[in-house]
């Protein structure tokens, strides 16, 4: 099988390409007897339909990344050596991935590798921003101070992500059950009472014509419609892992009126608090910038902050770069990366810039689940009087023949 690899020389630098063998094992060995350390490697032969649905599973959550991080991090402020706190963090881990992946670092540095390079190993569940913090850190001797500040970079990620989710699942919760129950309603309830209605030679309402002429396709045929819509979902859920489908979903999302405002907020917020992590780490500008841009994980902000990275590096102001990104980017942010420019204090300024979206991201999602209740209240109430009327109004009309 073909497989893709990235690799470090003897000398460290870094090499990318692909290898052919029967297994993974055997890849390694072949890279290894060319004096290359391999760092990941992944098949390139298409996974089975289910495979995503497998990995979605089998993941470290970022609430379990989070704990490790806020754990390691202070055992390392209490000058527990590293490998004695991976150890610990080992027998104290409960999701099974996570807890090979502590084994495999442990094993890595007692073989003499660095704490960033063993983080390399494990791409799939620590990101580029998290293994480049650490490689700095080891430049500067301030292991520590990273994870402190990555477990709270994490903590801060972990509860707006949650706040965000939380005001979304309320309402999808809400319609989806009264989808099904009107569904129900609709094809079982309607077909039986038709035929009284149609023995008394009752003239029926508009409403219950439609509602009887949808159930009776309800209850023929329910079987075709449900395998439609989860074919339909399968199609559609493949499609979105694509590249094309990544940028069409995402562009969707953002071009949404209220939502699309609400995930713009969120995205400047986290891409804000990586930069202002990562230049205080002592990470270059135009390399901070690109790291940070796989924090959001929207492809648009990450296409736009790597054009953003190249600019800088072809010489133009970071504010600059930002400003032709309005649609991404509010003029807002772009001021103050210019007053942060002029005064020297880029880090502090991008820290501000978390702050204030943090608090509207906070505000809009508190006034969303304060407008979204009421509101599903008024258009579900609304919707459940058309089902009664559609079956109070031709049994009054029933009462008055007889």
């Amino acid at each position: 099988m073909k497989l893709k690899y990235s690799a470090r020389t003897k000398t460290g630098e870094l090499q990318i390409g692909f290898v052919e063998a029967v297994t993974k094992e055997a890849a390694v060995n072949i890279l290894n007897g060319h004096d290359l350390y391999v760092l990941s490697m992944e098949s390139m032969e298409a996974p089975i339909w289910y495979g995503k649905f497998l990995i979605f599973f089998n993941r470290v959550r970022r609430i379990d990344l989070m704990v490790f991080t806020r754990q390691l991090a202070t055992m390392l402020e209490s000058a527990v050596p590293l490998n004695d706190a991976l150890k610990s963090l080992y027998r104290n881990t409960h999701n099974v991935v996570l807890r090979e992946a502590i084994f495999e670092i442990s094993t890595d540095i007692d073989s003499g590798l660095s704490l960033s390079q063993s983080l390399e190993r494990h791409a799939n569940i620590f990101s580029e921003f998290y293994i480049n913090l650490i490689k700095s850190a080891e430049i500067t001797g301030r292991i520590e101070e990273a994870m402190s500040f990555l477990a709270d970079y994490l903590e801060k990620e972990t509860i707006l992500v949650s706040k965000v989710r939380n005001a979304m699942i309320y309402p999808i919760f809400v319609i989806v059950l009264f989808v099904l129950t009107a569904g129900v309603l609709m094809g079982l309830v309607f077909p039986q009472i038709e035929p009284i209605f149609r023995d008394a030679n009752v003239s029926l309402p508009l409403i219950t014509t439609i509602f009887l002429i949808i159930g009776n396709f309800l209850a023929n045929w329910w079987f075709a419609i449900i395998f439609i819509l989860l074919i339909f979902f399968i199609l559609l859920f493949d499609y979105f892992q694509s590249d094309e489908g990544k940028v069409v979903y995402d562009q969707l999302l953002l071009s949404s009126p209220i939502i699309g405002h609400l995930f713009k907020q969120f995205y400047v917020a986290r891409f804000a608090d990586a930069t202002s992590i990562l230049i205080k780490g002592g990470i270059p500008i135009a390399q901070a910038i690109e790291i940070s841009g796989h924090t959001t994980t929207s492809i648009n902000y990450r296409d736009a902050l790597h054009e953003v990275a190249d600019k800088i590096r072809q010489g133009q102001l970071l504010s600059q770069s930002l400003e032709e990104y309005e649609f991404l980017f509010p003029s807002l942010v772009s001021q103050m990366v210019a007053v942060g420019e002029s005064t020297g204090r880029l880090s502090e300024m991008f820290n501000r810039i978390s702050q204030f979206y943090t608090r509207e991201v906070d505000n809009l999602v508190n006034n969303l689940v304060e407008l979204i209740q009421p509101s599903l209240m008024i258009l579900i109430g609304g919707l459940v009087g058309l089902l009664f009327a559609a079956i109070l109004l031709p049994i009054y009309n029933l009462v008055q023949v007889f």
